[in-house]
């Protein structure tokens, strides 16, 4: 089974052993010349399974069954993800909004409540904010602005568009039983970012995506939030980043 998607301004044909996932990106299907292909085998869905095993018994999770359509989903976006620094794009994992045509991502590990701060956003700001991608999107450097790309990899709720927007600022979200939010430097901003970032096993690729992380730091504002779960994180987040300047 195959399909022509577009992802990130990229036109990329997957081969895959099962349907699952041309269902999941049919939001994306295009036609036209390919920039590249993957192409899924049953052993890179093995070695996908062996991965989540893994990752299983670190966070001490009990033993479960891992479907293999669902793993070669994301065998499929691991080899798409390889490839995208050769056009200045890599993943990130982060949950972003778009807001009058301008894109707000907060990052943070996982459980810390980037989604539910999102949310906070939606309730606050009703349809004006637009759900960009939940999970996993994909950020292109350009050479006079960062874009943000909507991915069909959105997150347990399914949250995205298949819409491109450039960013205004980043926020790195941290607990805190109280609202406040502060610009924070490179050095700080900077180890975080590689641990959002998807980092390819092919060492140019990895230095490339190295590289772009750290133009994606310098071009954008940068901030810590700390918040709990009121309207009122998102009210203070709003307010102070879309005010952004360099």
């Amino acid at each position: 089974m195959e399909g022509i998607y577009r992802l990130a301004d990229r036109n990329i044909k997957i081969v895959s052993v099962y349907p699952d996932i041309h269902d999941l990106c049919r939001d994306y299907l295009c036609d036209g010349e390919i920039d590249f292909e993957v192409s899924i085998s049953e052993k890179d869905i093995d070695e996908e399974i062996e991965r989540a095993i893994k990752t299983d018994e670190i966070e001490g999770l009990p033993p479960r069954r891992h479907k293999r359509e669902y793993c070669e989903e994301l065998a499929a976006y691991r080899m798409i993800a390889e490839k995208m620094p050769d056009y200045d794009t890599f993943l990130f994992h982060g949950s972003v909004i778009c807001v009058d045509n301008e894109a707000y991502i907060f990052t943070a590990k996982s459980g810390t409540g980037k989604s539910t701060h999102a949310g906070l956003w939606r309730q606050l700001l009703g349809d004006r904010a637009i759900m960009v991608n939940d999970d996993k999107p994909f950020i292109r450097i350009a050479d006079d602005e960062v874009i943000v790309y909507g991915t069909p990899y959105d997150g347990k709720h399914h949250l995205s568009n298949n819409i491109a927007v450039p960013v205004k600022a980043v926020s790195i979200v941290n607990r805190s039983l109280e609202n406040h939010i502060e610009k924070a430097d490179y050095k700080d901003a900077y180890p975080m970012f590689i641990q959002q970032t998807y980092r390819p096993s092919d060492p140019v690729r990895m230095a490339k995506t190295m590289d772009l992380v750290s133009k994606f730091i310098n071009k954008v504002a940068v901030y810590h939030l700390y918040c709990n779960m009121d309207i009122e994180a998102a009210e203070i987040a709003y307010q102070t980043m879309k005010g952004t300047c360099l």
